[in-house]
């Protein structure tokens, strides 16, 4: 990395390829978020979320971390503790420090020694509304629109 005038290209914004690097949004541990939190790249949760998680990526949720609401994201992989309906597009993942209670729809999952569950747990794709849902929710901030508890 060139500091102080040299010529070569230092930015952060670009990888080698020209693209912008892929971005994690943090809620650190102490931090309570309370609400809708949506994001369009991962996520990495250390505090405690109080509401809603939508990505349009992957939540990792740290063995201090905590969500207590709905989970929807493309990919998940959880060492903390969820209390809510999590859906998951692809695969999740419970490291053997996690604790899940709720319901779970995703295509894949893992389960190492060690984590809980209670719940049940809907294995396959995620129907193309859902997913499309997910994704308008997550880039729109809109939230998926229901009639009479389902997708519209």
């Amino acid at each position: 990395m060139a500091l102080f005038g040299n010529n070569q290209d230092t930015s952060m914004a670009r990888q080698g390829n020209g693209t912008a690097p892929a971005q994690l949004n943090m809620v650190g541990e102490g931090t309570v978020f309370e609400g809708t939190l949506r994001a369009r790249s991962d996520v990495r949760i250390s505090g405690r979320v109080v509401g809603k998680v939508i990505v349009e990526g992957k939540v990792m949720v740290a063995p201090e971390g905590a969500i207590e609401g709905e989970l929807s994201a493309t990919n998940a992989d959880v060492a903390g503790r969820v209390e809510g309906e999590v859906h998951v597009e692809e695969r999740l993942i419970l490291r053997g420090s996690a604790r899940l209670e709720g319901n779970v729809t995703t295509a894949r999952l893992i389960v190492e020694e060690g984590a809980t569950f209670d719940g049940t747990c809907k294995m396959g794709q995620l129907s193309a509304e859902k997913a499309a849902a997910l994704g308008r929710a997550a880039t729109t901030g809109g939230e998926p629109k229901q009639r009479d508890g389902k997708p519209a």
